[in-house]
């Protein structure tokens, strides 16, 4: 007797409802879809209960023909699809014309459609998947679909239904989704009568955003705009202090269809790159315009996922849009939130700082050189010299050869033997040394070619003063005009080769330096407002663009230790570590098997910090141990950040006029001066009109 029998088409229906129909809100995710397609501009859908007792969806799309209303809850049976290439000119939501059926299968539903403005239509009632009624209705134009009592004849299914709460939740995530992918249409979502969400429908994502995830979310949003010839990019992103815990925040739209790509999230994880704190993900909406050949929708059940034919393209497209957008902006978080405006459609929008250079007088001049002159005083004290960030760029262009800049150690001697003063710290000596004789050799005495691009054009004092280019074998921080140096008799490496132009940057603030607060924070101001400026993670940042830059030419600085460092590790990761010895040679450190669980430090680079080269290198072999696959630019950013934290001043550490003077002047110089290797904001501000607000001088 044969065993294999053609299942029911009931039976058929209900098990491909197991996976269309998860949940409600995948009801609700098919439905909109369907009057998406409809070429609908008013959506809105109710539901009580979580979904579980009712979803009602109401367009005023196209409707059904009174003759294709029953064929729609056929399986397979769609408008969409002619043949076999339609699959792979996709530009619908739907297309496999299984939503409806499955639907119908696990539930109570009622269609009332119209596909013309006469005033009659088409009512249909299914029950479980059994026609129940099929008669002609007076009705509107559009559709109104009611599903009631989901699951209600699949117990095992309602069974593992989650709360009331849970499901409203993922019901609410598809409304956000679709109101996101199309700004044009009004959507509108209540749940037991109360309105959860009511989009505009005017094309303006931007105010969906604000809809979404509130007015001060959206006011941090910066609009992108890319092109290529295969993508367009549009949308908006999220600066760097709004962040979420997970990755919820980020949606990814392609042509109309919001998915989820491990690819895509990658990409904008790696363009945020240092900007974001550990464990922390970016708010961003990002809409994708692609030919229909170049994605394969037709890949997952939900549609939630699809395959694009050039994904590292793609990829790198994204990476390179948000990258080259962030780095234009000032990304100066404020303290206090503004209020919208009333009647200005342009208040959401983040306000950007337009710093000018204040003209410098005589007696300022004079000031800032009677405050250089107490060295050994504290910055908790007024001083009334404006940080010129210019004076760097000078220092840059004579090329001083001095000691390694906020480093651990500060002389040629560096890791043999040299010590700071007593009572002094090594980085904070570091910071007098480049206050009163210059600039470290590779270290970059100042402003690069980038943040001189960053800064307004020089005018009446300031003009007297530009400096010209720096010379070719200085090194700034972050500089992209300028080459590192390469070594003797050889060319540098492409990887590591500078652009010829830097790039236009925006202004860093000209700041009036005020004081200390609590050994851990500056304080200064300008003509927009107030500063704080967190002095371990400034340092931080310019370590870490000073130490990428050596990181990328190691072998030209290491030195042979005279008593070799002893690492000690367990049997497993000795294993592991003998294998993977190469990598640190990349780095510039020479490490080899001493035996057993022992391996010893011949050589590593001179400019280590001083006493830090064994903590150093041994969180470099942990990182080593962890990585499955290991890459050489990961391997070269991580060095840089455990070697940059190792050698910046610290939190509760008093410094001097001129170190928080000098501090500041290399901020300025960096690439990315806004957020330490970590992702923590260096600087945050108030605006004049904050500082009014709070003390209700302006009401």
């Amino acid at each position: 007797m044969a065993k294999i029998v053609v299942l029911d088409e009931h039976i058929a229906n209900q098990i491909a409802a197991g996976e269309v129909v998860e949940r409600p809100a995948s009801v609700v995710k098919e439905l909109v879809e369907n009057a998406i397609d409809a070429g609908a501009t008013s959506i809105e859908v109710q539901a009580e209960e979580g979904g579980l007792s009712l979803i009602r969806v109401i367009d005023n799309g196209s409707g059904i023909e009174p003759d294709d209303c029953e064929a729609a809850f056929y399986r397979h049976a769609t408008s969409k699809l002619l043949q076999g290439r339609d699959l792979f000119q996709i530009r619908s939501l739907g297309f496999r014309g299984e939503a409806l059926p499955s639907i119908a299968a696990v539930a109570k539903v009622r269609l009332v459609t119209a596909n013309s403005d006469q005033g009659l239509g088409r009512a249909i009632e299914i029950e479980g998947g059994n026609l129940k009624l099929n008669e002609e209705i007076a009705t509107p134009q559009g559709t109104d679909i009611t599903v009631k009592e989901l699951f209600y004849n699949t117990p095992a299914r309602l069974k593992y239904m989650k709360t009331i709460q849970t499901e409203l939740g993922h019901i609410s995530d598809v409304m956000y989704r679709q109101a996101l992918s199309h700004p044009e249409i009004a959507f509108t979502f209540r749940h037991n009568g109360n309105t959860l969400l009511q989009s505009q429908g005017g094309g303006d994502l931007l105010q969906v955003i604000a809809a979404i995830y509130g007015v001060n979310t959206s006011k941090g949003m910066v609009a992108i705009e890319a092109e290529n010839l295969d993508y367009r990019l549009t949308g908006y992103i999220g600066r760097p202090e709004l962040t979420r815990s997970n990755r919820s925040g980020m949606s990814t739209i392609v042509n109309g269809r919001y998915i989820r790509n491990q690819g895509l999230h990658q990409a904008v994880l790696r363009a945020y790159h240092t900007l974001l704190p550990i464990n922390r993900y970016p708010l961003g909406v990002l809409m994708l315009d692609m030919h229909p050949s170049l994605v394969d929708v037709n890949v997952h059940p939900a549609k939630l996922e699809v395959r694009f034919s050039k994904e590292p393209e793609l990829n790198g497209f994204v990476e390179e849009s948000i990258r080259s957008l962030l780095s234009e902006q000032v990304l100066i978080p404020q303290v206090v939130k503004q209020n919208i405006g009333r009647g200005n459609t342009q208040a959401v929008i983040q306000e950007q700082f337009h710093f000018t250079r204040p003209e410098v007088t005589k007696d300022a001049e004079e000031g800032r050189e009677g405050t250089s002159g107490a060295a050994d005083g504290s910055v908790a004290r007024d001083v009334s010299g404006t940080v010129d960030n210019t004076a760097a760029r000078e220092q840059a262009a004579a090329g001083r050869e001095a000691a390694p800049a906020f480093g651990g150690a500060a002389g040629p001697g560096a890791g043999a033997g040299y010590s700071a003063p007593a009572g002094s710290s090594a980085a904070a000596y570091a910071l007098r040394e480049q206050a009163a004789g210059g600039y470290a050799s590779g270290s970059g005495g100042g402003a690069s070619a980038a943040a001189a691009s960053r800064r307004p054009a020089a005018s009446g004092a300031y003009a007297e003063r530009a400096p010209g280019a720096a010379s070719p074998g200085s090194y700034a921080p972050g500089g992209r005009g300028q080459a590192a140096p390469a070594a003797s008799g050889a060319a540098p490496q492409a990887l590591y080769d500078a652009p010829q132009e830097a790039p236009e940057l925006p202004a860093f603030p000209e700041l009036e330096l005020i004081g200390q607060h609590h050994g851990t924070y500056l304080i200064a101001q300008n003509q927009e407002g107030l500063y704080l400026i967190d002095q371990h993670a400034a340092h931080e940042r310019v370590n870490y663009e000073y130490y990428y830059e050596k990181f990328g030419h190691p072998a030209d600085a290491s030195q042979e230790l005279l008593l070799p460092i002893t690492l000690e590790f367990t049997p497993s990761d000795s294993e592991k570590l003998k294998e993977r010895l190469s990598w640190f040679e990349r780095v510039g450190v020479i490490l080899e098997h001493f035996g057993g669980g022992t391996f010893r430090v011949v050589s590593h680079p001179y400019w280590f910090p001083s006493g830090e080269e064994a903590s150093i290198i041994e969180e470099m072999a942990e990182w080593v141990l962890s990585e499955r696959a290991i890459d050489l630019s990961k391997l070269r950013e991580k060095s840089s950040t455990l070697v940059s934290c190792k050698a910046s001043i610290k939190a509760n550490q008093k410094i001097t006029v001129e170190e928080a003077d000098t501090l500041l002047q290399r901020l300025a110089a960096c690439k990315q001066p806004y957020t330490c290797p970590h992702g923590r904001p260096i600087i945050i501000s108030f605006s004049n009109y904050d500082l009014e607000k709070l003390f209700k001088r302006v009401m």
